[in-house]
Formats: C-alpha cells, sequence, structure tokens
C-alpha cells in the first residue's frame, strides 16, 4: 500500500498544474488605468526633469541628419559630432537672446500705453453703465486691470535670469552628451533589432515620425514668422520681430498656437491705433496663421506623423496639462514616443491605429521594399514595351541543301 501511495504521489509531482484562469477583462481594465494613473503622477512629479530631456531629445533627432550628411561625405567623425555640438548650441543661444531682448524691450514698451488703457476701460466702463451693469462691479473688474503690473510682471521675469541660465546649462550639457551618444545609436538599434526586431522599428519610426514633424513645423514656422513680421512692421505695431518670434514659437502648438500668438501684437494695436487696427492684425493672422497652421499644416503634419488633427488637439491639452508649457511645445512627439512604446511595438495593438484617423504608414523597412519592388516592376515593363531588334535574312532563312 505505501508503494502504491508513493507511485500516486510521484504521478501527481509528474504532472503539471492545470492553467491559471485568465483575469477578468474589467480587472485588466482597471489595472492598465490604474497604472496610467501612477505613470501619470511620476511624470507630473519629475516634469522640471522630463521636459528638458526629452526637448535636448527632439533637438539632437533633428538636427542629426547634418551629422550623418558630413559623415557621407568623408568627413572625420569628431568633426562631424563637433559641428553638430556647434549648430545645437548657436541655434538654441540665438534663440535665447532673441527671447531676453525682446521680453527686456516689452516690459519697457507696456507702460507707454497705460494711459491708453484707462481710456480705453473708460469707455468700457460707460458703455456697461449704460447697460445696466452694476456700477461697483464695473469698477472692480476695471480697477483690476493695469499694464503697470503687466510691466512688474514682465520686469520679475526678466529678473529671473538667472534662473533660466542655470536651466541653461543643464540643457547644453544634455545636448552635449546626446550629440556625442548619435555616434553609435546606429549600432545599438542593430543591435536591438537582432533580437527584438520590433521594438527597433517602433523607434525607428518614432526618430523618422519626430524628424519629419520637426522639418515640417519649422518650415511652416519660419514662413509664418516672416510674413508676420513683415505685415505687422508695415501697420505699424511695435515690437514686430518679437511677435514674429512668438509666431514660429507658437507654430510648435498643434490648432491653438495662432491663438496664442495672435493676443499679444492685437492689444498692442488696439491700444494704438483703435479697433481698426486690431482688427487688422487679426485679419492679417488670420490669413496667415490660421489658414498655414490650422488649415494646411495638420495636413501635412498628419501625413508625417499619422496622427489626425483631432488625437493632435487631445494630445495638447493631456501634455499642457501634465508637463506644462513644454508639454504644449513637445505634445507631437512626446505622442509618437508613447505610440511607440504602446502600440508599434505590439502585434494585437495595431487595431488601436484606427482610433489615430489618419493611416499607418509602414514601417521603413516595408517602404523600401515596397520601393524596390515598383522600381524592378518599373524596369520589366519598360524592357517589356522595348522592341526587340529584328534578326537579318541571313540569320532566318535557313540555309539550302546543296544540289546533288
Amino acid at each position: 500500500m505505501a508503494s502504491g501511495n508513493t507511485s500516486v504521489t510521484e504521478a501527481e509531482l509528474v504532472h503539471e498544474p492545470p492553467g491559471r484562469a485568465p483575469l477578468p477583462r474589467g480587472l485588466v481594465i482597471l489595472l492598465g488605468l490604474s497604472a496610467a494613473v501612477i505613470t501619470g503622477a511620476g511624470i507630473w512629479a519629475a516634469a522640471w526633469l522630463i521636459g528638458p530631456v526629452f526637448l535636448a531629445l527632439v533637438i539632437v533627432i533633428s538636427v542629426s541628419p547634418l551629422q550623418s550628411w558630413l559623415l557621407r561625405h568623408g568627413t572625420p567623425r569628431w568633426l562631424a559630432v563637433a559641428t553638430l555640438i556647434l549648430a545645437v548650441y548657436a541655434i538654441l543661444a540665438s534663440l535665447f537672446l532673441v527671447i531676453i531682448v525682446s521680453v527686456a524691450r516689452l516690459a519697457s514698451v507696456v507702460p507707454e500705453y497705460a494711459e491708453r488703457a484707462d481710456e480705453l476701460l473708460g469707455g468700457v466702463r460707460d458703455f456697461l453703465a449704460q447697460l445696466g451693469v452694476d456700477a461697483e462691479q464695473v469698477d472692480s473688474v476695471a480697477n483690476s486691470v493695469d499694464l503697470t503690473k503687466l510691466a512688474d510682471l514682465l520686469g520679475s521675469l526678466l529678473g529671473t535670469v538667472g534662473g533660466i541660465l542655470s536651466n541653461l546649462v543643464f540643457l547644453f550639457s544634455l545636448l552635449l552628451f546626446l550629440s556625442f551618444e548619435t555616434t553609435s545609436a546606429t549600432a545599438r538599434l542593430r543591435v536591438i533589432a537582432a533580437d527584438r526586431p520590433r521594438i527597433a522599428d517602433a523607434l525607428g519610426e518614432f526618430v523618422h515620425g519626430t524628424r519629419s514633424y520637426m522639418v515640417v513645423s519649422t518650415v511652416f514656422g519660419l514662413m509664418v514668422a516672416v510674413l508676420d513680421t513683415i505685415a505687422l512692421a508695415l501697420l505699424g505695431i511695435p515690437l514686430p520681430v518679437t511677435w514674429g518670434l512668438l509666431s514660429f514659437i507658437t507654430n510648435y502648438i498643434p490648432n491653438v498656437g495662432f491663438i496664442i500668438g495672435v493676443i499679444p501684437p492685437a492689444l498692442l494695436g488696439l491700444l494704438g491705433g483703435g479697433p481698426g487696427l486690431m482688427l487688422a492684425v487679426i485679419a492679417v493672422y488670420i490669413v496667415f496663421n490660421f489658414v498655414c497652421q490650422s488649415l494646411i499644416q495638420p495636413r501635412f503634419v498628419g501625413n508625417a506623423v499619422g496622427l489626425s488633427s483631432t488625437i493632435a488637439f487631445l494630445a495638447l491639452l493631456f501634455w499642457a496639462w501634465l508637463i506644462g508649457a513644454l508639454g504644449a511645445i513637445l505634445a507631437i512627439p512626446l505622442t509618437l514616443l508613447a505610440k511607440a512604446l504602446l502600440v508599434d511595438v505590439d502585434p494585437g495593438a495595431r487595431w488601436a491605429d484606427a482610433l489615430l484617423g489618419v493611416q499607418r504608414p509602414p514601417p521603413r523597412a516595408e517602404r523600401k521594399a515596397e520601393k524596390a519592388e515598383r522600381k524592378a516592376e518599373r524596369a520589366a515593363a519598360k524592357a517589356k514595351a522595348e522592341p526587340k531588334p529584328e534578326a537579318g535574312p541571313d540569320s532566318t532563312q535557313e540555309p539550302e541543301p546543296a544540289e546533288a
């Protein structure tokens, strides 16, 4: 009996336990939402670090084709890396210098319009009083609007340049290290592709989409900034270069960048020339900024990154709430990274592409294969269409048998 019990025990040890039942779908959804909330809280707490790090990554990704071009043309590797670093530093330093000068000039210009603002507020107060609005409420609202307070705010903003410089040094350090890392990025992607090809493809698509988005946004931003600067200078709006720079920066904010960029010059137009000049400024921005940024550019951005206008707008709201102003500017690249890590690496999550609203662009490997196939088909069709050379009479006629 002991042997029988032993055999039963051994049999039980040999047989594998039955598989566990899958978790209920509702529980899986709740766990996923909980993980998303915890991740979002962590990103929000570390926004001061994540924002500059990701900005440096996007800048290096956008400028790295310069290094690749130099290497293809025989430039030494150290010189290509140094050129890339100098180009990135020059762009950021120029942008930072223009912003500092613009804020300083704006702080000196705003107080000049304080008297005109008081006159306009007095007219609005009288108009509301005629409509029956309580005078005390009107006075409280009017007293809260003071351009001198705005000037003081700009002065304090200018006084915090020392703190900004420390962040700028941190950003420059990140750019330096990331620029050195670009020399081995391709080799690292090959190592990842050997073991996890889907992850390598997803990361490659993220780099390609981010670079395409930055190129499209930069081209449209420069075009709109130049047009706005010229138009505002012709209209006599103060600081036209400042507002052109603002248009360029807000061009990276999807959908609503036009609204953010038009408010300051429109207010200066109202204070300097009345409602007519303000309407002229708004009309100029509608023609240039709204048409380019809200109608034409989203089509190019959607085709380049595979995101619809609605998804881009929702991404703007989400990342601006989570990271801040820098999240609004980097909303599209951040969404592309989240898409690469959550959707592109998982074949079972391809259904989520339908929610993005734009047909999924094929991976680069598939695009290259399709391009080579189309090229081969064109070559075959061309070879088939070309007439074959006709053979001469000597080669077609059989020799006659010799007469006996």
